[in-house]
């Protein structure tokens, strides 16, 4: 016969004085007995027989008693959120391309406004208000379930590394300063398909130390004239002056006709240790969050394919500068093997330019002109166009090995990536 909780209850207050007077022997007898009759496992039964009656003075006067009487257990909780704050969420979520819940939490006040007054978004005032005041930890949470869904594991070539930069200055006009934009770090991707023979696409990585802008451009190979010609179209599109320009020791960079350039422009021109790419962290990191996410692992070696890369990058320039915030590590300290990083509040490349009292107003007031006229689920729609594109365009490797294609038209599984939260300058 199955007994109630009362009863239960009523056999656990019997047997609790007896319970703990008896020897070992006797309170595992006990023990069998209580179980039996009861259902408790033993160390449950255990822990109500030792505890029932016994008092502790925990205070002056305050006095503690226990009981055999279960601990009552809360009231579920009525749901905050509902499926229609869940399907906008995921809406924006897959608008913003798939952002961890920090960076998301810190874009939403600024992309949701926008999308409404686009038209993309079509919600009520209360699932706005949710939307605005959602907390991170909550969004990781309600998108887990589409997070699983979408997860994908794809082969990686270029991988951001540790915040560490050191320069060995080759010509130096100004104090290289993370503080003010217009000290650059560059490199050169390579879209060979994962077979380096012949020539091949490749694309000039460009980002701002200072506010993490970062620019792309495609060029046939990497040729100094290419790449220099690619370096002048980008300093041209930066918002801000060209101070400082950081390379690695490629020869593509290395070379008397840059070094020329920059001394006649005043450009400060700084190398990175030879072997050491984490002194060049800002734009590798930016090849992995940006050239290989949105161009992917595939082989371009043709015109048509160098120009559907630039058109591609055009668009990615205003989404990620514009509207994917980034954070910035702080501070580092390391507790022996453990080591504690901070990072500051996401912020878009484009809100740091405007928060920078460097920069000339004509050139924000410019940059707020063109963001109100900016959509980002129109500009979400059209990279997937461009890629769909570009994916066409992708070429057999030589020697008969084909280039790693997309599965499908999913932005990861063109990318060859696994949704995450982007790290470095995150």
């Amino acid at each position: 016969m199955r007994l109630t909780m009362g009863e239960k209850q009523v056999v656990t207050k019997a047997l609790a004085q007896e319970y703990r007077r008896a020897s070992k022997k006797g309170k595992g007898e006990l023990l069998t007995q209580v179980t039996a009759a009861t259902g408790y496992n033993r160390v449950y039964a255990a822990r109500v027989l030792r505890g029932h009656g016994l008092r502790v003075e925990v205070g002056p006067g305050v006095v503690l008693e226990g009981a055999a009487t279960p601990r009552r257990r809360r009231g579920a909780r009525t749901r905050t959120y509902g499926p229609e704050l869940v399907k906008a969420l995921v809406k924006v979520w897959r608008v913003m391309d798939y952002l961890c819940g920090k960076r998301l939490r810190a874009a939403l006040p600024e992309v949701v406004p926008v999308l409404v007054r686009q038209g993309e978004l079509r919600v009520s005032r209360e699932v706005r208000r949710q939307l605005m005041t959602v907390s991170a930890a909550t969004i990781d949470r309600l998108l887990g379930p589409e997070r699983a869904k979408a997860q994908v594991r794809g082969r990686s070539l270029t991988k951001p590394g540790t915040l560490l930069r050191h320069q060995i200055p080759v010509r130096t006009f100004a104090d290289w300063d993370d503080v003010r934009p217009g000290f650059v770090e560059v490199d050169l991707v390579g879209h060979e398909g994962g077979v380096s023979r012949g020539d091949f696409c490749q694309t000039l990585d460009v980002t701002d130390v200072a506010t993490s802008w970062c620019e792309q451009v495609a060029v046939p190979t990497r040729a100094q004239c290419w790449v220099f010609q690619a370096l002048e179209e980008v300093r041209g599109r930066l918002p801000f002056a060209l101070l400082g320009l950081d390379s690695d020791n490629g020869g593509e960079f290395i070379n008397r006709h840059l070094e020329r350039y920059c001394v006649q422009e005043g450009i400060t021109f700084t190398r990175i240790r030879p072997g050491r790419k984490n002194d060049n962290c800002y734009v590798e990191q930016k090849n992995w969050s940006v050239v290989r996410r949105y161009a992917g692992y595939a082989r371009f070696d043709t015109t048509a394919a160098c120009q559907a890369l630039n058109d591609l990058y055009r668009v990615v320039r205003e989404y990620v500068n514009f509207f994917l915030p980034s954070m910035k590590l702080v501070q580092k300290t390391r507790d022996g093997a453990r080591v504690t990083r901070v990072y500051d509040v996401p912020q878009t490349p484009y809100a740091r330019v405007l928060a920078s009292p460097l920069v000339e107003e004509s050139v924000k007031a410019s940059l707020r002109a063109r963001y109100a006229q900016l959509n980002p689920a129109a500009l979400h729609r059209e990279m997937v166009r461009q890629q769909k594109r570009l994916n066409g365009l992708s070429s057999r490797c030589p020697a008969g090995q084909v280039a790693p294609h997309p599965a499908d038209d999913h932005p990861w599984r063109h990318a060859g990536t696994t949704p995450r939260a982007q790290g470095a300058s995150r």
